[in-house]
């Protein structure tokens, strides 16, 4: 039986869906746009439309949005779709508020202060379901349409393109640089909210209803799941060991997959140094 969720818990996902936002967008607002730094995806790339056509940094966000919102409805889940809909209105309004007063004149602590702020607001839209649009929109679209391409390489497309050009509209490399670096510390804050630093985790699932958990597993994340024969030391009962590795995006949903089916499931998750093979690192 599948357990549904109460109503605060309900109500907390979809008010962290306009906190997450709120919180990235001050990272970006106070510490990055004024010197246009670009922290990579489609926020980045505001910075840097506003700086070369002074067009408002919440309107080329939302209409940047709209389509990859529109073919995602159609390529991707719908609650996700929603969830990330609510979360892209919230930060599009957060950018409203831009300002061009410079907090600190120090570009590297400018880098670091808003790349931890943005990676902090970003990752909490994330662990409770959703996305801010822009590059994790585009990397999951490129992978529905090519499972060839994985979403961490759609979106290193993406953010390497906005560096560049960051660097390009001030002309100085120092700027593409520090926007590098804004971009790596998004991602690593991203990471550090969700489930700590590392980004692979190893699920060892012992339930009574490995079918149902495992074809879950499979169908939503499109994860390979391998299956333990085991037997329970005390109680001498056969038991089935299921074995999956996922990423800093899933490993939130696969939990909730797991309490949703099976309340009682023991479950091990450690942290993978790495991980190779399909849908992670090449062993090459």
């Amino acid at each position: 039986m599948i357990k549904s969720k109460e109503w605060y818990e309900i109500a907390w996902e979809y008010a962290a869906l306009v906190i997450g936002p709120m919180i990235a967008v001050a990272g970006i607002n106070i510490f990055l746009a004024p010197h246009v730094i670009a922290p990579g995806g489609l926020s980045g790339f505001t910075i840097v439309v506003n700086k070369l056509l002074n067009i408002p940094m919440d309107i080329t966000y939302l209409v940047l949005n709209i389509p990859l919102l529109i073919i995602a409805f159609k390529l991707l889940g719908k609650e996700l779709v929603i969830k990330t809909t609510i979360a892209t209105i919230a930060f599009s309004f957060a950018l409203r508020f831009e300002t061009s007063q410079i907090v600190t004149n120090d570009l590297l602590m400018s880098t670091i202060l808003g790349g931890m702020i943005n990676g902090t607001g970003v990752g909490l839209v994330i662990k409770y379901g959703g996305t801010t649009g822009g590059t994790d929109l585009i990397g999951s679209i490129l992978n529905r349409i090519s499972p060839r391409i994985k979403i961490s390489t759609g979106m290193l497309i993406v953010d390497l393109f906005v560096v560049v050009l960051a660097g390009f509209s001030e002309k100085k490399i120092e700027i593409a640089l520090y926007s590098a670096i804004a971009a790596y510390i998004t991602s690593r804050f991203i990471d550090m909210v969700l489930e700590g630093p590392k980004t692979s985790k190893t699920f060892y699932i012992i339930t009574n209803k490995p079918n149902e958990i495992g074809e879950k597993i499979m169908s939503e994340l499109g994860r390979g799941i391998t299956v333990f024969k085991a037997m329970g030391m005390y109680t001498k009962e056969d038991k089935e060991v299921l074995m999956c590795v996922v990423n800093r995006r899933e490993f939130v949903r696969v939990k909730e997959i797991i309490q949703e089916r099976d309340e009682k499931a023991f479950v091990i998750v450690n942290r993978s140094l790495e991980v190779l093979g399909e849908g992670f690192t090449s062993i090459k």
